[in-house]
């Protein structure tokens, strides 16, 4: 009978910090995303529940419910939650270099749409002040 003499892995001695580190990562994740789903008048647990999170983000940012669907064909969602987080900034009155914060950096960005001093502007953020007339004469540069 063989008597094998087993070590370790190398990275078993890690497994304790990483799972710390990844558990205070998700915590801080879904609090800067409950803050800003109540900053949007919605209910704050609902972004720890999986498919009723999208539905209610759907809801924040203006777009229809069936968007959802849309959400589950490979590639087609990429484009689409892209087009939500833009949404999502434009929602909070920031720009388009927010939305890329919130593609690639989405918990810290979430977390600074949170806790930071914005304000939710409706869905979509508000419609851009033309005055009176303008949309009649776009191009008349005396009005």
């Amino acid at each position: 009978m063989d008597n094998y003499q087993s070590t370790p892995s190398p990275f078993y001695f890690f497994t304790g910090p990483v799972i710390a580190f990844w558990l205070i990562a998700i915590i801080i994740a879904i609090a800067g995303t409950w803050k800003v789903y109540t900053k949007a008048g919605k209910p704050g647990w609902a972004c720890i529940i999986p498919i009723y999170n999208l539905i209610v983000l759907l809801e924040i940012v203006g777009k229809p419910i069936w968007w959802f669907l849309l959400m589950l064909i490979p590639c087609v969602n990429i484009v689409f939650v892209i087009w939500i987080y833009n949404r999502l900034s434009k929602s909070f009155g920031q720009s388009e270099g927010f939305t890329v914060g919130l593609v690639l950096l989405n918990p810290i960005f979430m977390c600074i749409l949170g806790f930071g001093n914005y304000t939710y502007l409706g869905p979509g953020g508000t419609p851009p002040n033309y005055g009176a007339g303008d949309y009649e004469r776009p191009y008349d540069i005396n009005s």
